[in-house]
């Protein structure tokens, strides 16, 4: 079976727009899922800036799948490895909650497999 590991990353600059609404952070970090592969979230690691509590969602097909708070100034790192599979034909993307007006720059590392 060939596998292939691919990387949603980057470090972003962001200004949340409230804690129930979530906003695309970078049209970079988005992924479709070609039909027929199976992808699998294998880590996520965060980083956030600014001095307010921020929360990355991982969307799949525009509905929540997981929540990645990242306190002050601070950092993340979950492993996720065989939580679910993700099948073919789904986008997967990186959305981001802070209260609104807050500002600051988040580091986006979302590691993955497709076999």
């Amino acid at each position: 079976m060939i596998t292939k590991n691919l990387f949603l990353q980057g470090v972003f600059p962001f200004e949340g727009a409230g804690l129930e609404k979530p906003v695309p952070i970078h049209m970079g970090l988005a992924h479709f899922v070609p039909h027929g592969v199976i992808n699998q979230t294998l880590y996520f690691r965060g980083g956030n800036s600014c001095s307010e509590l921020i929360t990355i969602v991982l969307m799949r097909d525009g509905v929540p799948m997981r929540y990645f708070p990242i306190g002050a100034k601070s950092d993340v790192h979950v492993p996720l490895r065989v939580v679910e599979d993700i099948e073919g034909g789904s986008v997967i993307e990186l959305f981001l909650l802070a209260a609104d007006g807050v500002k600051g720059a988040v580091v986006i590392d979302l590691g993955m497999v497709e076999h």
